[in-house]
């Protein structure tokens, strides 16, 4: 058999002739008697280091890249040089004017065409990047630079060198770092005159940033002096400042070891005539006073007084606030030592009663008794404000919708800085089948409804709570009423929920809510149309009546009246169907599904949740932790015999003719952030949930359950349609009372604000614990953890600083309901999820 040989030299040449050209390219703007710097490269100790902190040190830097092409810098050099030339050579010809396009224009025809090339060439060149061209100033300034970053860190006897490769006009800059042998800190010792401030210093040497032995680090320096001021600061010594720390080194005569006097100066008072120092002397808080501005008051008109708790308030014309609301406001009191975190406190406190303007917090001192008068300057904000949004809004079923809110809110409603706050919300929209002759109007999609919110700074209970949840913690009571009503193309609905919540920080990144109580009511409208909504579940019924003869292949069931016909007569034995085919199952799941959305639900609850975050200073490392508990129907549960509730025919308890739910539900969510350098970040993602029905329930109401996919979720499927397990339910909407879902996500710079991400997402949903017992649904142990869906893909980042536009693409990569074949199957475009979202999905 011959082979035909094939000739690669065309292809070599075009190679050659490709390159060739990008080069050129890429050199285009770059004058013959300069360099384009294509790479920095630096080297501490003769090893090649790659350092986010070292590189961006180095002033100039290569062009950017996008996948290792200077996209900007291609840009850049698409525009004209000399626009002015190049037009008038091409459009005017001075020695022949009606040449060019004044031959076939206007002269403001022609000249607007002109204004308009040279608007596009300034635009290109603005979009673009020019050619960084090697500058040998700012290379020393780089050299410069390195030696003072190496010297503050210790190495002081460093030596900073470098050299320039180039070839073909291209560069690549080399820096050679030699650190030596490093200092380390030897005695340490504090100077200062004042007894008091030595003997804080003295009690708090353990807490000192700077240790024996320890390398020397300009950073720790810096800390240290932080520490030495706060110390001071929130200990009485009122005129202290960080300026008054000075530092003494000495490395005379000593092998590599730094000798550290820490020198604190005495205060300097100046007078008319001349200034003196003396040592600092701690000062206590003698009165506070709170003068609270009335806008209205006659400025000639003296202020009441009132006199609480060593405070005494001034106000005009009527105290509208109690006293004990103000007075629980303010962290220092009379008496007492001056602490700077205790007027931050009172400052952040008192911004966040949402009734004042930012507060003024001035002090008085007073030196021959080392006293201070502190005043305290309120101006109330607007009784009351207002407040109006609107938005157009398109979904799957909607094509035009218009949505619109108004409310107001009223300020220290009863005195105590509460806020009340009452809002309205409504919208309207046309579904896809407005148009057709089965609807008579345009706008068939209505919801309106109402919000009452009330704000409480404190907790409002008839106990004392001050000892789990201290005013340094912001605790915070909230009841809200609010009810919706809804009217569309499906089943209709109203809601009815009413929370009392309770929330505080007890640390600076650990926040905890506890809804007491939380009711909420939903209300079917139009259960009947159930199966005009969830048609996929109807067209399967029909099937199966068709199948069995129990109606001809021409006709279809009616709903309700036929579909709750053929679900009874199926389930209670009269038609040919066991339990032990899958059609009877299917019927079975169907009818179950149905009555789950249709049913409607009374959920009283207690919810507890927690979170937790930490952040690295000057990182993108962090890690976020939260947990949620709820308890619902445990009330009811405990009252069923003394309030003597009625069953229904499921020998479920009822409530004003409905079942009450009775579940317990958990979850779990934890993130994770590793920052890997240069715009690069690895991010973590697990959450799992469960919500288990129990004795008056057996199923978990639609609005408390799972869902997976999504833009948040698994985004190789849409929202709602993943799972149950393996079962490869097509339902409109699938939903299950156990979640897992995993997410691995690298987030990388592509160019200035654009960033990219490539993803792998796991989860899915299950049924545990309740009425379901189909297995392809159901979690049944470890061997479920193989129905965990995979998908994959890649996304765009927009950063507008204060929000990150996404859009993503998932790939299904592992799909647990397919029989052969589960990888990869249906890994293409034309099977892929294009997902659009506000921030990170995580």
């Amino acid at each position: 058999m011959l082979v035909k040989k094939r000739n690669i030299f065309p292809n070599f040449i075009f190679f050659i002739i490709l390159v060739s050209f990008y080069c050129c390219e890429t050199l285009k703007r770059v004058p013959d008697d300069s360099l384009l710097i294509i790479k920095n490269s630096v080297f501490v100790d003769s090893s090649l280091t790659r350092n986010e902190k070292l590189d961006k040190i180095v002033l100039q830097k290569p062009n950017d890249k996008i996948l290792g092409y200077p996209l900007r810098l291609h840009i850049y050099n698409s525009a004209r040089e000399e626009i002015d030339s190049v037009l008038n050579q091409k459009y005017f010809n001075p020695e022949k004017p009606k040449d060019g396009l004044k031959n076939f224009l206007s002269v403001k025809q022609y000249n607007n065409h002109v204004l308009f090339k040279k608007n596009y060439n300034s635009w290109i060149k603005k979009s673009g990047q020019a050619p960084v061209i090697l500058d040998s100033s700012k290379t020393n300034k780089s050299k410069t630079i390195f030696h003072n970053y190496f010297f503050s860190t210790g190495w002081f006897d460093n030596e900073i060198n470098y050299e320039v490769k180039y070839k073909n006009k291209k560069a690549e800059v080399q820096y050679f770092i030699s650190r030596k042998q490093p200092y380390l800190l030897d005695s340490i010792k504090y100077s200062v005159n004042s007894e008091k401030l030595n003997q804080l210093i003295s009690s708090t040497k353990q807490k000192s940033y700077l240790k024996k032995d320890k390398q020397f680090n300009k950073s720790n320096i810096i800390k240290e002096r932080e520490r030495i001021s706060n110390l001071f600061k929130n200990s009485g010594v009122y005129f202290f400042d960080e300026q008054y720390i000075s530092f003494q080194f000495d490395t005379l005569d000593l092998d590599h070891k730094v000798k550290t006097d820490i020198i604190i100066k005495d205060n300097v008072i100046k007078t008319k005539d001349s200034s003196f120092s003396k040592p600092f002397e701690v000062y206590n808080i003698n009165k506070v006073n709170v003068i609270i501005d009335d806008p209205k008051a006659d400025r000639l008109q003296k202020p009441d007084t009132l006199n609480y708790k060593n405070i005494t308030f001034y106000y005009f014309n009527k105290l509208k606030y109690k006293p004990r609301i103000l007075y629980n406001s303010i962290f220092f009191k009379k008496d007492s030592l001056y602490r700077e975190i205790e007027r931050v406190n009172t400052y952040k406190y008192i911004s966040q009663l949402n009734s004042f303007k930012y507060p003024n917090i001035s002090f008085e001192a007073n030196k021959e008794n080392k006293t201070l008068k502190s005043n305290i300057h309120l101006v109330p904000k607007k009784k009351f404000d207002y407040n109006v949004g609107f938005d157009v809004t398109q979904s799957n079923i909607q094509t035009l919708g218009l949505e619109f809110n108004t409310g107001i809110n009223a300020r220290n409603i009863f005195r105590g800085a509460e806020t009340l706050n009452f809002s309205i919300i409504g919208s309207i929209g046309s579904s896809k089948d407005a148009a057709s002759s089965n609807y008579d109007q345009f706008f068939d999609i209505t919801e309106f409804g109402g919000n009452l919110n009330l704000t409480i700074p404190r907790f409002f209970t008839p106990f004392n709570t001050s000892r789990f949840a201290s005013k340094n913690m912001n605790p915070k009571t909230k009841i809200s009423i609010s009810s919706t009503s809804q009217r569309n193309i499906g089943l209709d609905k109203r809601t009815l929920n009413t929370v009392l919540n309770y929330n505080w920080n007890p640390k600076k990144n650990n926040s905890r809510s506890f809804d007491l109580m939380n009711i909420q009511f939903v209300n079917n409208l139009n259960p009947d149309n159930y199966f005009g909504v969830y048609t996929t579940s109807y067209k399967e019924l029909n099937e199966i009546a068709q199948d069995i003869k129990y109606i001809t292949e021409d006709k279809n069931l009616s709903y309700p009246n036929e579909t709750d016909q053929f679900t009874n007569d199926v389930l209670n034995g009269n038609t040919e169907l066991t339990p032990r085919d899958n059609d009877y199952k299917s019927v079975n799941s169907i009818e179950e599904k149905r009555k789950r959305l249709t049913d409607n639900n009374l959920i009283i609850s207690s919810i507890f949740s927690s979170s937790l975050k930490k952040e690295k200073p000057f990182s993108k490392d962090m890690f976020l932790f939260r947990y949620k508990i709820e308890l619902a129907g445990n009330l009811f549960n405990l009252l069923e015999k003394p309030l003597n509730l009625s069953k229904n025919s499921e020998n479920q308890y009822m409530v004003f003719n409905v079942p009450y739910s009775q579940f317990v539900k958990t979850e779990f969510d934890f993130i994770k952030y590793w920052d890997l350098g240069y715009d690069n970040i690895f991010a973590f993602r697990w959450f799992s949930g469960i919500a288990i029905p129990y004795e008056n329930s057996n199923y978990i109401p639609f609005v408390k359950s799972y869902f997976a996919g999504g833009p948040n979720d698994n985004r190789a499927w849409s929202a709602y349609s993943l799972g149950p397990g393996k079962s490869n339910s097509i339902n409109e909407f699938n939903e299950a009372n156990l979640k897992l879902h995993f997410s691995l996500e690298h987030r990388f710079n592509l160019l200035g604000n654009l960033y990219s991400a490539i993803f792998t997402d796991f989860g899915n949903i299950w049924n545990v614990f309740d009425n379901v017992t189909d297995k392809s649904y159901t979690f049944n142990g470890i061997e479920s953890l193989k129905d965990l869906a995979v998908g994959s893909g890649f996304g765009l980042r927009y950063d507008f600083e204060y929000f990150v536009f996404r859009g993503d693409i998932g790939f299904k990569t592992y799909e647990p309901y397919l029989e052969n074949r589960k990888w990869f199957r249906n890994y293409n475009f034309s099977n892929a999820v294009f997902n659009i979202g506000i921030n990170y999905p995580f």
